[in-house]
């Protein structure tokens, strides 16, 4: 990601760090499925865990409660997300994630909870394997190109502009932390879907969590009314007896160093 663009994504997830964990209803279910799907058995019992790209704390939170005598460390390179977290009463540090600030071999397990997909896959888990010990584990979800299927269908009525980001595949994962030399890769596909009553509170949930940036070839001018009302359209055809949906293809996946 460009140096304009991260920062243009820092700012959003500052604007967003009070509304953020009232309105990440996915990203708290998905903490948990991750959490769900992990093998610890080989950590100890008082493990070095980094969360990376932490958000509000509500992953550092959970492992917190399955592992009180860990040392947990929180980055994230929202400062204001940060100040979310203190709750934790851990090491709490701003920093990106493609760029770490810790030796190598420092901890026991890496995780990270639907952040990666704002970074460069390769240089985030280059930076995960270097940090982690021998037989550490890591534990990552990611949004698939499923993601927002819905609004790119609706806006694709609208005009020819990028609305979300570029989303990643199963594969893609798999073969950056394979030519990495993780072993015991597995990876998990699920798809959450949300609901809401109308366009507008759908969008705001987008944007309450941070999730409005687009890196590259975004609109650069507001929609006009007309516009707007051919989105309306575009998505009252797809609406279901729940509502406007809104789909999240989340990858789960699981590494050893």
């Amino acid at each position: 990601m460009q140096v304009h663009a991260k920062q243009s994504v820092r700012q959003s997830f500052n604007r967003a760090a009070t509304s953020y964990a009232a309105a990440a209803v996915v990203q708290k279910e998905v903490c948990a499925q991750l959490l769900a799907g992990l093998d610890y058995r080989n950590l100890p019992k008082q493990a070095r865990i980094l969360d990376a790209g932490c958000g509000t704390g509500f992953g550092a939170r959970l492992m917190q409660s399955h592992w009180p005598d860990a040392a947990l460390t929180l980055v994230d390179f929202a400062p204001a997300m940060l100040t979310q977290t203190l709750d934790t009463g851990q090491h709490r540090c701003v920093a990106d994630i493609e760029a770490l600030p810790f030796c190598d071999a420092s901890f026991n397990l890496w995780w990270s909870s639907l952040s990666i997909q704002w970074c460069d896959t390769g240089r985030v888990f280059t930076e995960a394997h270097r940090v982690l010990q021998p037989n550490g584990l890591l534990a990552v979800s990611t949004l698939g190109t499923d993601t927002f299927k819905e609004l790119r269908q609706a806006f694709s009525a609208v005009d020819n502009y990028q609305h979300t980001l570029t989303f990643t595949t199963p594969e893609e994962i798999y073969k950056v932390l394979f030519n990495l030399g993780f072993r015991d890769i597995h990876i998990q596909c699920k798809t959450f879907t949300l609901h809401y009553p109308d366009l507008k509170m759908l969008l705001r949930a987008v944007k309450d969590v941070g999730a409005n940036q687009v890196t590259a070839g975004s609109r650069s001018t507001l929609m006009g009314r007309s516009s707007w009302q051919t989105l309306e359209a575009a998505f009252e055809q797809i609406r279901t007896p729940q509502g406007l949906p809104m789909s999240y293809d989340v990858l789960l996946a699981y590494a050893s160093k």
